[in-house]
């Protein structure tokens, strides 16, 4: 890393992080993977300006970032379409220019590359924040100094990515039955996949709660804990299903009654509070099933 080469946070808006791919691998050591929530826009980012697969990104949830660059150096942002920013697209940050991201119009969560990736010290193996478990660089503040890295690889050669918008549209979103679909009965199943959920304002990288008609559960009680992860949709004694995202809890003791694809878990990453999310069964459950039966 070349001395000097940084970006100061001038601003950080609702909430900006360090993220990368994460910690995979831990979770018998009670480590989540936390990490970046929306990994799609994260890995294009990062192509964009010619980044390795797991350089360390901003995430920055609902705009309002301020940055200064120190020396000279190249940006994209991906995810949400915050306006004053290069999106889908890399562009040059000359020494004492500052980038300023407003606001987005769709979407929460907005992914910010710089050529040479966030240089931070790694914390477990990862540069991520983790919400739930202290670990990682602090949560950005204004006036934080970022070291940024050397380049590795060549620019792409892309002027703009030609990608839909992970924002746009009705979020229907595929899931799979859970380990504990058995303690809801066909009427609850129904019931989950009928209705429109909205995000609620109590969401965050943990996980989306959810607001619509309680799920009534066939059974009492609660469960030993067992072992949680990302896209897992758990119900609580509410009734109100909760999706985890990125810094989930490792294990839990509420039955999870589905999982989300994981693609599909990078666009309930960019649910904004009070916007609507359904669910459908995954096509994958269903051809199992038909298979099991033609078996049979």
């Amino acid at each position: 890393m070349t001395a000097g080469r940084a970006v100061t946070v001038v601003e950080t808006g609702p909430l900006a992080t360090v993220q990368d791919a994460g910690r995979p691998g831990q979770a018998a050591l009670g480590i989540g993977r936390s990490g970046v929530c929306d990994r799609t826009s994260y890995r294009l980012a990062n192509r964009l300006v010619g980044n390795e697969a797991g350089a360390a990104v901003l995430e920055v949830t609902f705009g309002g970032l301020v940055l200064r660059a120190e020396t000279d150096v190249v940006i994209a942002t991906t995810g949400a379409r915050c306006p004053g920013g290069p999106h889908n697209a890399p562009e040059r940050l000359a020494a004492s220019q500052q980038l300023r991201l407003g606001p987005p119009v769709t979407g929460l969560r907005t992914y910010l590359a710089v050529r040479g990736g966030i240089a931070v010290a790694p914390v477990l193996g990862s540069r991520s924040t983790d919400l739930l478990a202290g670990l990682g660089p602090a949560v950005l503040s204004p006036g934080t100094r970022l070291p940024v890295g050397e380049p590795t690889g060549p620019m792409p050669g892309v002027d703009v990515a030609a990608v839909a918008d992970p924002t746009a549209g009705d979020l229907v979103v595929h899931l799979l039955p859970g380990p504990r679909r058995d303690w809801f009965d066909d009427t609850a199943w129904t019931e989950l996949l009928g209705q429109e959920y909205a995000a609620s304002n109590d969401s965050n990288r943990i996980g989306v709660r959810l607001e619509g008609r309680p799920l009534e559960r066939t059974r009492t009680g609660e469960l030993p804990s067992e072992g949680m992860v990302r896209g897992a949709l758990q119900v609580p004694q509410s009734g109100s299903p909760v999706l985890f995202l990125a810094d989930h809890p490792v294990t839990g003791g509420y039955p999870v009654v589905g999982y989300v694809h994981d693609d599909d878990v990078d666009r309930c990453g960019q649910l904004r509070p009070g916007q609507a999310v359904r669910f459908t069964a995954s096509h994958e459950a269903v051809d199992r099933r038909a298979g099991r039966s033609s078996a049979g």
